[in-house]
């Protein structure tokens, strides 16, 4: 945009100003900063637009900053065209951008939900005991819960579950609390803790599930990672269908960014299971896009049924051990 702060050999008859309204009607007086020229002043990020607009259809113009604010000129036997072109891009960007979704107030349950990681850090102990407290049975956790492919093939469902909650080392412990825990975290205050709980041990569940199906019979996995790229694909989804009111690529923003998470920590390291990862992604998308249509169509649910779903994923987990820990030899 041109800045005209002089106008020496501008002919005042050749030039007119567009009005801020598009009425079609301005004064013909090029550089006139009165009152009675007031219809013609524009905010300096309108008269940037709208310049923009009018080199873009090859149309001349200046800007002009007068004691009133920004004016727009064109050449006399241009203005008719200039007024149509802008009309159409106002009307065409009239309620644009759309305004943010509505959003619900997040619930503040970040104390629950870190209590939950801290027990399953805790847990992570358990299995590193020669025995348990109240005995000297030595457990094979690892070979109770693994999601051992062949083993779960032959009905063996709840392992799908229960190496969820196992770890390799320390290391491998802390990468998943670290990095899934902010989304995790983030997911409860969204969604409430029962049914982010819910959808994330359902993408855990289904993710290990498919995963045997889809590797060798040989194939033996632990770790939560499964669920944590579980609820990157939850939020991924829950904000599509929030944003879906957005032009295409601020729409395909929230995706974009959540392929680009699993490309970047799920695809690295010699004993990374990109199977489960990407497994545990798709389904996290599928859970996480039924869940918000069904909350945009009935609302989020309330703190009793979130109570229930919690304790039902508490039940489910507890179940899943207990049925690994009688039918383990």
């Amino acid at each position: 945009m041109d800045e005209v702060t002089d106008y020496p050999g501008i002919r005042r008859e050749k030039w007119r100003g567009i009005p801020s309204g598009l009425a079609g009607q301005a004064s013909s007086s090029a550089f006139t900063d009165g009152e009675e020229d007031g219809g013609l002043r524009l905010s300096a990020h309108q008269a940037d637009l709208w310049a923009l607009v009018l080199e873009a259809r090859d149309i001349p113009c200046r800007a002009w900053r007068g004691m009133a604010g920004w004016r727009i000129m064109v050449p006399e036997d241009r203005f008719d065209e200039a007024l149509e072109e802008l009309r159409l891009f106002e009307n065409e960007n009239r309620d644009w951008p759309p305004p943010p979704p509505a959003t619900s107030p997040l619930v503040e349950n970040t104390l629950a939900t870190l209590s939950v990681l801290v027990l399953l850090a805790a847990f992570h102990n358990i299995t590193l005991l020669e025995g348990l407290p109240f005995g000297n049975t030595r457990i094979d956790w690892l070979s109770a819960g693994s999601a051992d492919s062949a083993k779960i093939l032959d009905g063996q469902w709840w392992r799908a579950l229960t190496a969820l909650t196992l770890h390799a080392d320390w290391l491998h412990l802390s990468g998943n609390l670290a990095i899934g825990g902010m989304f995790i975290v983030f997911l409860c205050r969204d969604l409430g803790s029962g049914l982010a709980w819910a959808l994330l041990l359902g993408s855990g569940f289904l993710g290990n599930l498919a995963n045997a199906w889809l590797q060798p019979f040989d194939h033996n996995s632990i770790g939560a990672s499964t669920l944590v790229f579980g609820a990157v694909g939850i939020l991924a989804a829950i904000n599509l269908l929030r944003h879906r009111g957005d032009n295409r690529r601020r729409r395909a923003m929230p995706v974009a960014a959540a392929l680009g998470l699993l490309a970047l920590l799920g695809t690295e390291g010699k004993n990374t299971d990109i199977g489960a990862h990407l497994l545990g992604f798709a389904f996290g998308a599928a859970l996480g896009l039924t869940a918000e249509h069904l909350s945009d169509k009935y609302g989020r649910p309330g703190r009793k049924t979130n109570v229930l779903l919690a304790l039902g994923c508490a039940v489910l987990m507890v179940s899943a051990w207990w049925t690994a820990l009688v039918y383990t030899p």
